[in-house]
């Protein structure tokens, strides 16, 4: 299911986590070659995904809302 990007934070490790706008969490690591995300380095960059939606596959599963 498609979520909005709704903000973000950094977990333990210091990698950004999206916040959905379904309440559940995802990583958006830039980690290439497997994962080509630079617009995550950056304030602006991030900013700029607000709004972007991204497949959340703890909807699909019926998971509970995360918390920080």
């Amino acid at each position: 299911m498609q979520q909005a990007i709704c903000g973000y934070h950094l977990d333990e490790e210091a990698h950004w986590v999206a916040e959905l706008s379904c309440g559940h969490f995802q990583h958006v690591r830039h980690d290439p070659p497997w994962q080509m995300r630079p617009w995550v380095l950056t304030t602006a960059g991030r900013n700029t995904m607000l709004g972007h939606k991204l497949n959340c596959i703890k909807c699909d599963e019926g998971a509970p809302k995360d918390q920080l």
